[in-house]
């Protein structure tokens, strides 16, 4: 009698199985989200932020940044950006940014003529001039396309300089409590200057990176190390919406680095 009612009851099989089940999707589910957490740069090797960049006063006067940061983990200098709320907008003017295409680095050319240089493919200056771009060749960064670009009238506007950090975002994110020259400064530093498609450049107007992107999602990691990079150099800070977005991109690229100022050290 002792040997029957010793014996324990067997756990019913389809109870075991449902355990089994359970632990199994667990598992997987574990290992999913470790894969998406180290694919985002949120854990793993992109997941530590670098050291802060080296950071140095500019020169005054015009032709200079308001501080020199030196290249560095672009994660890294968005984590010295100051975050807080919007100025107000209601007294931004462009001229506060100076007179449009300066020569800010004192090179004999205007800026728009300078980064036209820089930026199009076999750029051709107009007869007689040693500064003005008659046509060249554009491989859009934002668009990816390639677009053809003539001087004149009507198709000047193909091809335009973008502020990457739109003047009117700068205005409400600490512009309005620099100086009249490092405002024009930031107008005219190559570093915040791109040719891109005119309609583009239109359609982005003053946005951020948590409104506007560009549409070809292989650039958007230089975009976004590029405004970075910007908002370091003159002191401007950047909305919780805006950094998170920031944040969102460079942790899908830990090794994007920051850029210096395209002003040429004095």
């Amino acid at each position: 009698m002792g040997a029957v009612f010793g014996n324990r009851p067997r756990r019913p099989r389809p109870l075991r199985r449902l355990v089994i089940a359970v632990i199994v999707l667990s598992l997987l589910a574990a290992i999913t989200g470790v894969g998406w957490l180290y694919a985002g740069g949120w854990i793993g090797p992109g997941s530590q932020v670098g050291p802060p960049p080296v950071v140095v006063p500019g020169d005054a006067g015009l032709g200079s940044p308001v501080n020199r940061v030196q290249p560095a983990q672009a994660l890294a200098v968005l984590a010295t950006l100051e975050v807080k709320g919007r100025a107000p907008k209601t007294n931004y003017d462009r001229a506060a940014f100076g007179e449009a295409w300066l020569d800010a680095d004192a090179n004999g050319c205007d800026t728009r003529n300078d980064v036209l240089r820089r930026d199009l493919q076999d750029a051709a200056l107009v007869a007689g001039s040693r500064c003005l771009v008659a046509s060249g060749a554009l491989h859009d960064p934002y668009t990816g396309t390639t677009i053809a670009f003539t001087r004149g009238a009507d198709t000047s506007a193909a091809v335009q300089i973008d502020h990457v950090v739109a003047l009117g975002n700068a205005w409400a994110t600490g512009a309005q409590q620099l100086s009249a020259v490092q405002r024009a400064n930031l107008a005219n530093d190559p570093l915040n200057l791109l040719a891109v498609d005119g309609p583009t450049n239109q359609d982005k107007g003053s946005g951020d990176a948590a409104t506007w992107l560009p549409p070809a999602k292989g650039y958007r990691c230089a975009y976004v190390a590029r405004q970075v990079s910007v908002k370091a150099a003159y002191n401007l800070w950047v909305t919780p919406a805006e950094r998170d977005a920031m944040e969102r991109i460079l942790r899908g690229c830990p090794g994007t680095q920051s850029l210096e100022s395209g002003y040429p050290r004095r």
